[in-house]
């Protein structure tokens, strides 16, 4: 693992031509037929060099954001950056989270490698059955979620947290460059946004793990869950942890979706409703992969709906959505 207090070369790594050719590889994935892209490579080497000659000068700077919605289910604005611009984001995240991974808790799931949405429901399962010794006793859920999490980020909050790691200040320019291109907050369509928003709520993380000392604490982006077979601790742990979102990282948890409830009542976590004996889809993503399929869809499509449904008990509803993929392709 690489020493950040004693790299005195890591605004060099992140900025060389190397490291950019390897962030223009790992960008363009699945990206080769984008406009932008396309024109972006058909001058390549000299657009790399550019950005290479203006991080080194650090006359570079971060271009505006083109602005869209996407359903995934829920209605979210995305801002997306200039093809140069998302290069370095990948540059920086090269080098970045290697040095923030080990860092983070086990149970943390979102946009990290090895991890992700499947990983954390069957890690949820898991930590049920061991608070209710495999359902034998009675086990509570505290589920929480950020209110407008992306948007509330504070700038000088994030930057300090990271300065506390990289003792480099060419590097900290960049950071600084990125992070204050966007505001309110960090831009949800970034890289570098999946880095910093686990770096951010790390510090909430490490206060619930080694402060609350939860043994049985879950986190996928701005949702969580804390379990406890008692509900009494749960309900002292939920104060001290809005106080210490409000007082440390600025934010707060939304009020209409604080969910405190018994395991046997189901709990709703990443499109899956988890009970003690089975798990569920959520009704909304049901009824949203059932428009999409009675619409039309690619095989690609089908599989990936498919392997949603795998991991609940839908065994009906998978046969439901390959007949109506079938019906369309007649």
């Amino acid at each position: 693992m690489l020493k950040i207090e004693s790299d005195q070369k890591l605004f060099q790594k992140i900025t060389s031509p190397e490291n950019l050719f390897s962030a223009w590889k790992e960008f363009k994935k699945n990206k080769t037929n984008k406009k932008d892209v396309l024109k972006f490579e058909y001058n390549l080497e000299e657009n790399i060099f550019r950005l290479y000659r203006e991080l080194k000068n650090k006359t570079y700077q971060h271009g505006d954001y083109f602005g869209f919605y996407i359903n995934d289910p829920k209605r979210r604005h995305i801002h997306k950056a200039l093809v140069r611009d998302r290069i370095i984001h990948h540059a920086l995240f090269l080098l970045l989270n290697p040095i923030f991974e080990p860092t983070f808790i086990y149970d943390s799931y979102s946009c990290r490698k090895g991890k992700g949405t499947h990983k954390a429901i069957n890690r949820l399962r898991e930590i049920l059955n061991r608070v209710s010794e495999n359902k034998t006793r009675t086990c509570y859920i505290l589920k929480c979620d950020i209110k407008k999490f992306f948007k509330s980020v504070n700038h000088k909050v994030l930057i300090e947290i990271l300065k506390r790691k990289i003792k480099n200040k060419d590097a900290i320019w960049l950071v600084e460059e990125i992070i204050k291109s966007f505001d309110p907050g960090i831009p949800i369509g970034n890289l570098t946004s999946q880095l910093f928003a686990n770096v951010y709520l790390n510090k909430l993380d490490q206060f619930i793990k080694h402060r609350l000392k939860s043994k049985f604490y879950i986190r996928y982006t701005d949702d969580f869950i804390v379990v406890n077979d008692q509900k009494k601790e749960l309900i002292n742990w939920l104060k001290e942890i809005e106080t210490f979102l409000n007082q440390n990282l600025k934010l707060e948890l939304h009020p209409k979706k604080i969910i405190l409830q018994k395991h046997h009542q189901g709990v709703d976590f990443l499109g899956y409703i988890q009970f003690p004996y089975h798990r569920l889809l959520r009704t909304k993503t049901k009824i949203r992969i059932f428009k999409k399929t009675k619409k039309g869809i690619s095989e690609q499509s089908l599989q990936s709906y498919l392997g949603v449904l795998s991991h609940a008990n839908s065994h009906k509803i998978s046969e439901e959505v390959k007949n109506a993929y079938l019906f369309n392709q007649k």
